[in-house]
């Protein structure tokens, strides 16, 4: 199959395709599992697709992770808390940025932009806002490149969900003549799906590995399930899924919808465990459990706006735990591929997304969907930091 990263391919799905002259830029991604940071140097030109230079995967400094973690809720002197974690992140991104140039043999001054999500710590498009913890100046002051950063915050401001982002990006470089479903594992699920002759569509659909992980890390002091190994060891708990389910009116909304740790928490998790009407469930139960609840609310989702399509591509994190894998296509009835196949490794797909929403922002080409967010037009998405 040919590779997307080094051969164009003509999209028949309709999206912005944000081009108009070559040029390098960067691409920086920090997820909800918050896990690590994740980065590409990428050259995108008109009407061709990306060629990778280099990509790297930084670990998250273990204790920059809890506290990324524990600001997702209130607590105290969280402004000032917030701010020093915030500069803490983006010394992760400069050395990010430091290692594909130098793997690349590129200088800096040869980049156009960086593209920097930073790390979403709120979610409330409900209430008109959304909070990402980044520090862009201090980003452009210690790269000497200009940052583009703030994409969610504009199609907030024009009534839409800021998220997801991706499913234009997923709509230039995966569009194919044929149906085609582009799932992204981080620690949320979102979907975007591809059909000839209409309008992207994309949402989010529940959680990925939020409650695995979190509930890993509770009773095995590991931040993640390695292959869903520890699920294995127990059964789903049908009860309890149903239970999880039925219980959360947010999985019967149509979509545009979106979703974080406001919602998939550990609170939201103990709430129900505390309400299930049966023996206590062991925790290895508990973990298979949730796994399948990843795999059936994603399944429920694809059915419910697409049951047409048949291929199934996953990228980000989740795509790296056979166990997840195997549970979704046991869901879906369908085979289910990593982005690898391809040619886009699964890791670098999101950091490639905001490399391509950082280009779309240069040239002032509007990367948001109304169609995917619920925004009353399509937007400009990013605010500029000068180097």
């Amino acid at each position: 199959m040919a590779d997307p990263l080094h051969t164009a391919a003509p999209s028949t799905a309709r999206g912005p395709q944000p081009a108009q002259g070559a040029g390098l830029y960067i691409g920086l991604m920090s997820g909800t599992s918050v896990d690590g940071v994740d980065g590409v140097l990428v050259r995108l030109a008109d009407h061709q697709a990306p060629h990778m230079l280099a990509s790297a995967s930084l670990p998250m400094p273990e204790n920059l992770r809890r506290e990324l973690l524990a600001l997702n809720q209130a607590g105290d002197d969280e402004l000032a808390r917030a701010a020093l974690a915030s500069n803490a992140l983006v010394r992760v991104y400069a050395q990010a940025v430091a290692t594909l140039l130098q793997d690349a043999g590129v200088p800096a001054h040869d980049v156009i932009a960086i593209g920097a999500h930073g790390q979403t710590v709120r979610h409330r498009p409900d209430n008109g806002y959304t909070v990402q913890l980044n520090a862009p100046a201090l980003l452009a002051e210690l790269t000497g490149i200009d940052v583009v950063a703030d994409f969610r915050s504009r199609d907030v401001a024009a009534g839409g969900q800021g998220a997801p982002l991706v499913p234009p990006f997923h709509a230039a470089i995966f569009g194919t003549g044929h149906g085609r479903a582009v799932l992204n594992l981080g620690g949320i699920a979102n979907v975007t799906l591809l059909q000839p002759g209409q309008p992207v569509r994309g949402f989010d659909t529940g959680p990925a590995n939020v409650l695995m992980d979190g509930w890993c890390q509770r009773h095995l002091g590991k931040p993640y399930d390695a292959d869903g190994r520890w699920a294995a060891t127990g059964q789903v708990l049908a009860s309890l899924l149903e239970q999880l389910i039925a219980s959360e009116p947010w999985f019967a909304l149509t979509p545009p919808k979106s979703t974080g740790r406001d919602l998939f928490s550990m609170r939201w998790l103990d709430e129900r465990l505390a309400m299930f009407d049966g023996p206590k469930p062991a925790p290895q139960d508990v973990q298979a459990t949730l796994q399948r609840l990843t795999a059936r609310t994603v399944a429920n989702a694809i059915e419910a706006a697409a049951a047409a399509v048949q291929e199934v591509y996953v990228c980000g994190g989740g795509a790296r735990n056979a166990g997840l894998m195997r549970e979704l296509a046991y869901c879906l009835q369908r085979p289910v591929h990593p982005t690898d196949a391809l040619g886009v490794p699964a890791q670098e797909v999101e950091a490639l997304a905001f490399a391509w929403l950082a280009h779309a922002f240069t040239h002032r080409i509007a990367a948001g969907l109304p169609e995917v967010t619920g925004a009353r037009g399509a937007r400009i998405l990013g605010a500029l930091y000068p180097s």
